[in-house]
């Protein structure tokens, strides 16, 4: 694993399809994530709502990322990381016009903290959790 998940020190991660290198780190109740000269920002919560929700299905689901103005392909990861049934009820993603893309950058983080396996092929990617008990 490459960095601590702090401001000084951020986790160095890459997309599932190992397109496309970004930073990210923990800021109190907010994961700050760096993409080139584009800040977003998630729910810190979100990486233990996501394991629990990936260990609930028990088997693997796609990604499904998208922008925050396109629809998210239901039953993905990212049409879970904004919808209403979710433990927030809505968006994880809290910066207004780039709250979606959650489907590509929450999964590689939690691949990297040992809480779920990742696909990594050049598209079509899924994830499925793994247990930590």
């Amino acid at each position: 694993m490459t960095g601590s998940g702090t401001e000084s020190d951020p986790w160095v991660l890459t997309t599932a399809p190992g397109t496309s290198q970004y930073t990210m780190y923990r800021d109190g109740d907010l994961l700050v994530c760096q993409v080139g000269s584009t800040r977003l920002s998630y729910q810190a919560r979100a990486i233990e709502d996501l394991h629990a929700w990936l260990l609930e299905r028990g088997d693997w689901v796609p990604l499904g990322a998208a922008d925050e103005q396109k629809q998210a392909a239901g039953g993905t990861v990212e049409a879970w990381g904004r919808s209403e049934s979710n433990p927030v009820g809505g968006w994880y993603g809290t910066r207004k016009g780039y709250r979606g893309r959650f489907g590509i950058y929450m999964p590689p983080l939690l691949e990297t903290l040992g809480l779920a396996e990742l696909e990594h092929n050049p598209r079509n990617n899924r994830m499925r959790g793994i247990s930590t008990s």
